[in-house]
């Protein structure tokens, strides 16, 4: 079968990558791949295959060498066994490349055996045996010897035995600096020994969590005909959604050519999304403490959550009739390596679609609301989070993160700090945030979109309001890339309305799907400061950018270690035409996070997402030829459900 042109590279394409870069003499001993996607073809191309134009197989590959050669941003030609391009980075200008698995356990080893390291240990009783060190990525801060070098910064938590969950053992006072190329300890800061917390954070040992309840009784959720989806390949289709689903190394989860039959229109695929991403993620901590003050990590920019992608399990991460897709990226040698069970596909119950008791016409009816729902966690450091899309009977389209795993923990100085929570008994959490970025590459019924910003607006009382009763909606086209990043208001209950400029629905008004913010805290580190310089995307939480199928990601290509301004400031600078175009909407979001002695010694889920909904996008409710629910719990007759 012929692979689609936005079908994820298969392992026989990442090991031709391989060979095709070894035989251009791009790759050594000392040579890893820290990044193999597919290079999407554009959407002109993708118009022109409808004309039998063929498309090549393009890759993009980031090649870093551990022995200092400059890393390379490379384009191949798969199909040719081509290399199209080959850029030298600067290090210093445009930023470091993903941190990599092997440095990891680096930055513990160079760590052991630095002398100001070890006396740091001594003096507080330590044997470096018992110290695990995170290797955290370093960010941008005023250290003019760091420029150009590759950083890891590492913060130390005492392991009482092989199994113990380190992060209960902050060893607080103390962090070290690591040149991972040149393997050398470049700075050690010590502001001197500070109570380590005892408490046992091991949450899975009987003596922490007790024996197990025994209230439980089974919930079972089958669907004895299977599932009400087809996959055919990448090509999934459920209810009147249609959508391709892949896979990246970077972003995980991508869902390509989101579209809706719609049976008014005589069963015409409409499309509402090109392309749907999280292209970003960004923690930054708020305790400005001198160990800690540097704290903020770029999960997708800096280390890639597609590759830390878990193998789910049936009955534990997924309920119900489920299919799982494989991932495979390439490992940092460039092999293929498959992620088994990466991807969740399956539907939900999600309760009642719709429902009325009419005394006048005598009638009753009731229907239920399900879900497609497609998901993969991962796991980077101490936090584990879920991607979970959301496709509805009625054409809406959901996304939602789920935070879990454990906080980032530190000694707690007591009282009243204002900057960390105390947890457990001496254990402090930072005040933290959690803030993605989605990048939605939207085609509401074609190309030719515009967004309008929609507040509600009060109406004073007046001759025409004389009860003060009305209010009314004010509307606000977002017309060049300037007037295109806004922030959320939930006083005036605002949304965004992604508008089809060259269509109207059967009442002669626009079609549109429209953009709900939950509307929490953007960034809320100060003006000036390093992280808002680097995660210039979280300030705002919209920005509407002409389509370019160069800007993927809301920091800009390198994030590890780029100084700062790139992605959407830099996107925006240019103040395209935004009305009438081909655009895509970038969506800020997340969480800002005090943590609980609840979430301790394991975090329960948190929730943050947005919801696109249609608005005049339907002429009436696309909904109407749902069936009645038959059977099981409702009722054996199905006149009962409507």
């Amino acid at each position: 079968m012929a692979i689609h042109p936005l079908s994820s590279l298969t392992g026989d394409e990442i090991t031709d990558i391989r060979r095709i870069l070894t035989d251009a003499g791009l790759v050594r001993d000392t040579t890893r791949f820290v990044y193999v996607g597919l290079d999407e073809p554009t959407k002109a191309e993708l118009r022109r295959r409808e004309a039998g134009e063929p498309i090549p197989r393009r890759a993009r590959v980031m090649l870093h060498d551990v022995a200092g050669v400059a890393p390379k941003d490379v384009r191949v030609d798969v199909g040719a066994s081509a290399v199209l391009k080959a850029y030298d980075l600067d290090g210093a200008v445009d930023g470091q490349l993903p941190v990599l698995d092997e440095e990891f356990q680096l930055i513990e080893q160079v760590l052991a055996g630095d002398a100001r390291w070890l006396a740091a240990l001594e003096a507080r009783g330590l044997d470096v045996a018992d110290v695990r060190v995170a290797p955290l990525s370093a960010g941008v801060f005023e250290y003019a010897e760091e420029a150009g070098r590759r950083i890891l910064r590492g913060l130390a938590f005492r392991q009482d035995h092989a199994a113990d969950h380190a992060w209960a053992h902050p060893i607080d006072g103390l962090v070290g600096y690591v040149d991972a190329v040149s393997r050398t300890v470049t700075e050690v800061i010590d502001t001197g020994a500070v109570p380590i917390p005892a408490g046992s954070g091991n949450f899975d040992d009987p003596a922490v969590r007790g024996e197990y309840r025994t209230s439980q009784k089974p919930i079972l959720i089958t669907q004895p005909e299977g599932p009400s989806f087809t996959l055919d390949g990448d090509l999934l289709t459920w209810e009147n959604f249609s959508v391709r689903v892949g896979f990246d190394a970077r972003e995980g989860l991508v869902l390509h050519q989101i579209s809706f039959r719609d049976r008014d229109q005589g069963g015409r695929e409409r499309p509402i999304v090109h392309r749907a991403s999280i292209c970003e993620m960004v923690v930054p901590y708020g305790d400005p403490s001198p160990i800690r003050s540097w704290q903020n990590y770029f999960d997708t920019g800096e280390y890639l959550v597609g590759r830390y992608a878990n193998t789910l399990e049936l009955g534990c991460d997924c309920l119900g009739e489920i299919t799982y897709l494989d991932a495979v990226i390439a490992d940092e040698f460039g092999a293929p390596r498959t992620l088994a069970n990466a991807v969740c596909i399956h539907e939900e119950d999600h309760g009642i679609l719709y429902k009325h008791t009419d005394v006048w016409a005598g009638s009753s009816i009731v229907r239920r609301q399900r879900r497609l729902v497609l998901s993969f966690f991962t796991t980077v450091g101490n936090y584990d989070y879920g991607f979970y899309w959301y496709l509805y009977l009625d054409g809406t389209i959901a996304f939602e993160a789920k935070a879990t795993g454990i906080v980032f923990t530190s000694a707690h100085p007591g009282g009243d700090h204002p900057y960390a929570s105390e947890i457990a008994p001496g254990l402090g959490a930072p005040y933290h945030q959690h803030l993605f970025s989605a990048r939605l590459d939207m085609t509401v019924d074609g190309d030719a979109n515009r967004v309008e910003e929609v507040d509600f607006r009060r109406v004073p009382v007046s001759e025409g309001n004389p009860r003060g009763n009305a209010f009314t909606t004010s509307t606000t086209p977002l017309r060049t890339e300037s007037e295109g990043h806004r922030l959320a208001d939930a006083s005036v209950g605002r949304t965004w309305h992604i508008v089809n400029t060259e269509k109207r629905n059967a009442l002669g008004r626009p079609l549109s799907y429209v953009l709900h913010p939950e509307g929490q805290p953007p960034l809320l580190a100060a003006d000036g400061s390093s992280i808002r310089r680097r995660a210039g995307f979280a300030a705002e939480h919209l920005w509407v950018t002409r389509y370019d199928p160069a800007e993927r990601y809301a920091a800009g290509d390198f994030v590890n270690q780029h100084p700062g301004g790139a992605g959407l400031p830099s996107y925006v600078a240019a103040d395209r035409d935004i009305d009438g175009q081909d655009i895509v909407v970038w969506h800020t979001f997340g969480l800002s996070h005090v943590p609980r002695p609840e979430d301790w010694p394991i975090m329960p889920v948190d929730h943050t997402g947005f919801t696109l909904k249609p608005v005049g996008f339907f002429d009436r409710n696309p909904t109407l030829d749902v069936p009645p629910s038959g059977g099981g719990h409702c009722a054996a007759e199905e006149d009962h459900c409507g």
